[in-house]
């Protein structure tokens, strides 16, 4: 039963139904409840990593990133294992998507905050995206992180621009026009993911 995957009993099963339904198949499907919860993941995240983590507020703000992160939201719903109760109709065809994944445990984040409250939807959070081991939160995914402190804290469009030089490659980061931070690595992707980590350090850290 998908109550003790997500160790919360809903009352009203309706909405744990809605919360679970993608929109090809019903009007009535999560995209309205993964918009509350995301606002409720972002506050329940946010108090817990200030009230236990005494880092600044750079490291509290790549820490939050972290955890509310479409890769770390796709993990817990692995972790769950609920993807057979998931409500799909037929023009999907692929199998669910990460950016899926996350939308649904947002979507069940509402629905445990509307059914049972703000407590419950807590306990949620904590135990499953184990805030509590925030020490050992470990995330390279940095151009993932990047995106999402930017989109939080400036109003600017984000690109990069990778090149190869030699035997590497080269990827700088911009915000509007402004060189932000640049990268190097033997491949594309290890370019642009360590120019977003500088990029990181620059604008979040140091």
């Amino acid at each position: 039963m998908i109550d003790e995957k997500i160790g919360y009993k809903f009352k009203d099963k309706t909405i744990l139904t809605r919360a679970l339904t993608h929109p090809s198949k019903s009007k009535n499907n999560y995209q309205r409840l993964e918009f509350l919860g995301d606002s409720i993941l972002n506050f329940v995240v946010g108090e817990y990593l200030f009230s236990h983590c005494k880092d600044q507020e750079g490291r509290l703000t790549v820490l939050r990133a972290h955890y509310v992160s479409e890769e770390h939201l796709q993990e817990v719903f692995d972790q769950l294992d609920i993807g057979e109760f998931v409500i799909v109709g037929k023009s999907l065809k692929s199998e669910l998507t990460p950016a899926i994944k996350g939308d649904i445990i947002e979507a069940i984040i509402a629905g445990i905050y509307l059914d049972g409250g703000l407590e419950e939807a807590k306990k949620f959070i904590i135990k499953n995206l184990q805030v509590e081991d925030f020490d050992n939160a470990i995330d390279d995914n940095y151009k993932s992180q990047l995106q999402e402190l930017v989109q939080a804290n400036f109003k600017c469009t984000m690109k990069y621009e990778t090149v190869k030089t030699g035997e590497y490659f080269e990827a700088k980061f911009f915000m509007d026009e402004d060189l932000i931070a640049t990268g190097y690595g033997k491949d594309k992707t290890k370019a642009e993911q360590n120019c977003a980590c500088v990029a990181i350090k620059k604008l979040f850290v140091d």
